[in-house]
This record gives C-alpha cells, structure tokens and sequence, in this order.
C-alpha cells in the first residue's frame, strides 16, 4: 500500500485540527461527487500502461488536491476507484477529483524527487506539507576572485566557490562568519567595495581582515588562510587550532609578542566556535539528525545539523496535514521536501524505520552525487545525539501546542472584542504611505492563526487618488482588492480569497471610505474595523478601535488582544514604510533616458560617460549623438526624436 492510503486513525486538535479544516472546506466548496470521481478516475486509468511516474488529483477549479507517485501508474491510480478500500479522508479527495495529470520518469526514484518537487510548488491540502517558507542559510567562500570573499548565502548557490551548511539560522551563520573573521582574517566586503579601498577599514584596526585590498597580505599568504578556513568547516579543526599554537609558541619564542597576540586572538576565536557547540558531535562528520515527537494530534520533528563533527544548529519542524497517516511516513515525506533545497549529507540519522528507505536513500543519492545512508544508530555517539534530539522533539511540540493553545485563546477573544461569528482564519491589514503625496502607495499584509503569510502581502501603487488624499487612496486600494475578489471568486467559495476581518490602519475617515466602496461593489458581510491612535498619539498604548455602526472601543493596555492586534498594524505600517522607501529609492537612481524606448543599459551609459548629463543629451545636435562612441546612427536619430518631436 502506498504511503498515502497507509496509516492509523488520528484525532487532530488545536492548530492541527485549523490545518484538517481548511483542507475539508478547501475540497467541500466544490459539491464533492464520488461518482463522478470515481469515474474521472477511471477514465484516466484507461490511458495509463504500468511505468512509473508522478500523478495529479485535480479539482473542478484546476486546483491540485494531491500529487503522488507510482511504481506502476496503472495500478497505482486504479486503486483510488476501489471505494470500499479507501479511508474516509482518501474518500474526500477521490470526491473532489475531476481529472488528473500524469508524468512517467524512467524509475521509481526519480518519481519520488519529481513528487517533492510538484509538492513545495502545489502545496495540495491531501499531502504533508512541510510549512517552512525560509530558505536555510549557507556560509560561502567564494572562489571567483585572487582574495576570496567569505559570505553569508541563501537560495540557489549559483555563485563559484565552496558551501557549507546549512545553519540553523541566520543569527548562527552571523555569529560564526564574525568568528571565523577573527580566526583566518578573512574579508567580507563586496568586490565593488574592495576594489575602491587606498587603505585599511575598520576590520582590519580591530583584527577582523588582513586587508587584502592594499596588499597588507599578499596572494600566496591569503591563500594560506583560506586553505586553513577550509579545513576547519571541513572538520579538521584540531589540525589548524594544533597549527596555530605551533605558530603562536615560535612567535613568543622570537620574542615577536605582537604576532603571538595575534595568533593567541585567533585560537580563543577556534575555541569560541567550539565553544558554541551546544552538542558534542565529534567524531560524527557530517550527518543530519531527525527525532519525531507525537501530541495532541501534532507531530513535531527536530533536526540537528552537523557538519565536519560540528553543530552548526537545530531546528524544529511542525508538518501539516498529518492526519489519518503513520509517523514514519509522515518523517519519509519531511525528509524528502527537506532536501529539495539542502543538499544531503552522506549521513542522515533517524529514530525509526522509514518506509521504502532504501528508495529514498536511491532519490537522495541522485540529489547528492554521492553515496547517502539513511540509519537508525544503536550506539555511542551518534546514538547520544538521537537521543538529544528525541528529547527536543519533545520539548518543542510541548512548546509549540502551548503557544497554539495560547493563540488559539487570543484569537477567540479577537472575535468576541470585534464581534465577529467565529476566530478570523485570515485577516487583511490595510494602510497607506507617502511624503507629502509623493510616491504614494497602499499596503496589505495577511496574517491568519499561523502568523504572518507573507506571500499573500501586496502592493498597490496609486493610480487615480490623489496622493494627499488618504481616503481617496483607501477607497483606490479597497475597490482594486475586492474587485478583483469579485471576479475571481464572486460566491465565495474559494479558500484564501476573501477575509474574514479587515483592518484599517486610520480613523472615521478612513473606515466610511471602506464601507463605501464595498457598497459600491455590492459586497456585504465583510467584517471591517479600523484602528486609530488614540490621546497622545498612541503612547498610552491607547487605541481607539471604530466599528461600522459608528461605535468605539478601547482595550485595556495590557491586554494580550491589544498587544496581537498592534502587532498586525505594525506590520502593515513597516511593510508600507519599507515598499515607499524602495519605490522612492528607484524613482532616485532612475535616469530621464529610461523613458527612451529601445535604448538599453549600454547606450544609455555610453550616452552619459560621452556627454556627462542626461540634460546635456537632451540639448545635443543629432550630429553630436552620432558621433557618441557605441551609439549608431539609428539609435542617435532615435534619441533625438524622442526629444524633439513635434518640432
């Protein structure tokens, strides 16, 4: 049986029991038909022959329910028509089903990499979701330059150079490269930076870089450095330490008590990473750790990640969607979502038998280029590690369904201070920026009961308000947004297009201005409260929160609903403040001969570096463009039409 079908009843509660339900309203607002199902079902296994490959459950919207491979795609797909065999949550989804999409591969490995992939891009409500939208970050040391740079790395590693990670975090990668800096002196400023310096900066006065850009080391002697930089990430740590004390004792020897003090800094900075290491994994290489913990219907996973036999940090995962299946199965579709970004260590320690192991280590094996073991260590240190990361698994799902049940208790109280029929599942948060009308724009954010969903955010730029007019730009932003609601979902069916609380960063004003458009669109049932500063402008903590029927309210100042809902306009008002901060910095470095069509960015360069001005390309003769070196004849009288047209 396929890890879909397998696994044991589950009774999901708090946070998990939100995600089962969204994924049942999501399948349940397209009139859920088994018959009709069944028979889309049907007609596709007429087509399919017994190769392996990937399928797609698709709803009457064109939207993915499920992705899945196959050993055999014929028989695979086929048993989704035995009705009687199905669990009910498999019922719900062959209900839904009005066609499917297949994709055969050459083996049952590559299946399994193509249904990671389609997953993270799909996301469908019947697979294990692996909710982790930050990409893990990497320490890079480049290899493109005579005086490599060391740098932190997120996303696609493009760059020439060596990888190492992934970190935890970002706030671990930082406070490893500053160690780092302080070992091997490495620089970390950008090429454009290094190439303008006539003497040292401030990195190099406090012991951070040898400074490379006015040649206080040479290029033999940085070399040296980095070849210890990569020892030392590659595990080899008590080589360069043993290295560096050799070194440090001849200096002292020498009597030479400035260099000794130099090397004494970088030991204590070898001992400091060491230091960190809140595990002890010598002696490991490199490996991942992953423990599973099970409560209350959540599952939690932990992951430690080492690399060279050191911690380079832990991190939890909560997966959704994890009813109705078997643990192990859930960790197998973790761990392959998981290395869809991260490149595979050899080693990847686990706290249970997974199903179909030796095909997941056949699909990682082909990410890695490399041989990978998938293993459930039974002694010593990499079972002391196992156990370590057990026992966090644990902590943190403990941690994890006390923060859901404190959310969960503040969301309810949200809805019983704004009066609203049940806790908001998504809310929109809405506000305005500009400098005296300059540059104006409108901002949205979402956020639900997971936080912030910061792939829902939007920007509007204002079109028709005028920019001093903040209700015009409300009305501008409103009318745009549930307009376009309108057209896409107008019966409210679809999950994730319509809100269940918008709030408005602003007054009376601001809120009529709403409640006008949405009349004007015929929208009703929209629940809309605005959020204004209240005396003293808010410093009290005093928030004055307006209703449509023209009522106020107010909240005590420590109140934990006060503090949730300040947090959302927050955040509206950052995002706002940042996207006008971009769009004016644009607009700042933005030429007049943008507006030229046709003329890309090497023409409009050898225009400036030829006349020094956009002004004075502007006043030049047609015979002064053409004879501008780089620009031909054609674009010359195109230039000069673009400016003198008409006359």
């Amino acid at each position: 049986m396929s890890r879909t079908s397998a696994g044991r009843p589950n009774h999901p509660s708090g946070q998990d029991r939100f995600l089962e339900e969204r994924a049942s309203y999501t399948v349940s607002s397209a009139t859920p038909d088994l018959d009709a199902g069944v028979a889309a079902i049907r007609e596709t296994v007429r087509t399919l022959k017994p190769k392996p490959g990937v399928y797609r459950m698709i709803d009457a919207r064109g939207d993915v329910l499920y992705v899945g491979k196959a050993r055999s795609l014929k028989a695979r797909v086929a048993n989704y028509t035995q009705v009687k065999a199905l669990s009910n949550r498999l019922r719900r989804m062959v209900s839904s089903t009005r066609a499917m999409e297949i994709v055969t591969t050459n083996s049952e490995a590559e299946a399994l990499l193509l249904e990671a992939q389609l997953i993270k891009r799909y996301r469908p409500p019947f697979n294990v979701l692996l909710r982790d939208d930050k990409s893990f970050p990497f320490i890079l040391l480049r290899a493109d330059h005579a005086f490599p740079r060391i740098q932190k790395h997120r996303g696609a590693r493009k760059a020439k150079g060596n990888y190492y990670g992934p970190f935890a975090s970002a706030g671990s990668v930082n406070t490893t490269i500053n160690a780092l800096q302080k070992l091997f002196l490495l620089r970390s400023c950008t090429d454009s930076f290094f190439a303008r310096r006539d003497r040292p900066c401030l990195l190099y006065q406090i012991k951070r870089c040898s400074a490379p850009c006015v040649r206080r080391i040479d290029e033999a002697g940085y070399a040296e450095l980095i070849a210890e930089a990569k020892d030392f990430l590659s595990g080899k740590s008590s080589a360069v330490q043993a290295k560096i004390e050799r070194q440090m004792a001849e200096a002292a020897a020498n009597l030479d008590f400035e260099t000794a003090a130099i090397l004494r800094d970088r030991l204590r900075a070898a001992t400091f990473i060491q230091g960190s290491q809140a595990i002890n994994a010598s002696g490991v290489g490199d490996a991942d750790v992953f423990a599973l913990a099970a409560k209350g219907g959540q599952i939690g996973i932990q992951a430690f990640f080492i690399r060279g036999g050191q911690n380079w940090g832990h991190r939890a995962f909560f997966p959704s969607h994890t009813a109705e299946l078997e643990e192990a199965e859930v960790l197998t579709d973790v761990l392959l979502q998981f290395y869809e970004e991260v490149p595979p260590p050899r080693t990847i320690l686990v706290d249970r038998e997974l199903p179909e192991r030796e095909l997941v280590e056949q699909a990682l094996c082909t990410l890695a280029g490399k041989g990978v073991a998938i293993c459930i260590p039974q002694r010593g240190t990499r079972r002391r590690l196992l156990h370590q990361a057990q026992r966090n698994a644990v902590e943190a799902l403990e941690r994890r369904l006390a923060e859901s049940g404190t959310k969960a208790r503040i969301m309810q109280e949200i809805a019983e201070f704004l009066e609203l029929p049940e806790p908001p599942r998504r809310v929109e948060i809405y506000d305005n920026s500009h400098i005296q009308g300059d540059k104006a724009l409108g901002a949205m954010v979402v956020a639900g009961p997971d936080g912030f969903e910061k792939g829902q955010y939007r920007k509007f730029n204002i079109k028709t308000a005028r920019s001093d007019d903040d209700f015009g730009m409300m009305r501008e932003v409103i009318g745009r947004r549930f307009g376009r609601a309108m057209q896409e979902d107008p019966d409210r069916e679809k999950d994730g297009v319509w809100p269940d609380l918008v709030l408005i960063d602003g007054g009376k004003g601001q809120l009529r201005s709403v409640m006008d458009t949405l009349e004007d669109l015929g929208i009703e049932h929209v629940p809309v409260i605005a959020i204004a500063k209240g005396p003293h402008h808010g410093r009290e903590g005093r928030e004055v929160f307006h209703f449509p029927d023209g009522r106020e309210k107010m909240l005590p100042v420590n109140s934990p609903v006060l503090f949730q809902l300040q947090r959302w306009r927050d955040e509206v008002h950052r995002f706002a403040i940042g996207a006008h901060r971009a769009k004016r910095s644009r607009a700042i470095s933005a030429s007049p001969l943008d507006e030229i069509p046709g003329i890309g960015p090497a023409r409009k360069r050898a225009l400036l570096l030829h006349f020094g001005t956009a002004g004075k390309v502007r006043a030049a003769a047609l015979d002064d463009l053409r004879r501008a070196p780089g620009v031909s004849v054609a674009v010359a009288q195109q230039v000069y039409d673009f400016y003198h047209a008409g006359g």
